[in-house]
């Protein structure tokens, strides 16, 4: 996979991750200007595939912390 595709991969993949887990765990407002992210739960995928490109294996539930990788993009849709 080429690089571009490894970040659209990554980014569709953790968008979907949060959008199926409903933000359930998120406050109630966004963090500050220069705030860190909530720490948030989320399920670690069916797929094999995708719970080793997250190394995320043998767990129930991760958070983006975890994720091994130089920068994390998270797009937030806002449905109202």
């Amino acid at each position: 996979m080429g690089i571009h595709r490894s970040i659209l991969f990554s980014l569709f993949l953790i968008v979907g991750i949060l959008i199926a887990n409903g933000f359930a765990e998120a406050e109630e407002s966004p963090p500050a200007i220069g705030g860190e992210m909530p720490q948030i739960n989320l399920d670690v995928p069916e797929s094999l595939e995708h719970q080793e490109y997250l190394n995320v294996g043998s767990k129930k539930t991760f958070t983006i912390a975890e994720i091994k990788a130089d920068v994390v993009l998270i797009e937030i849709f806002s449905m109202y």
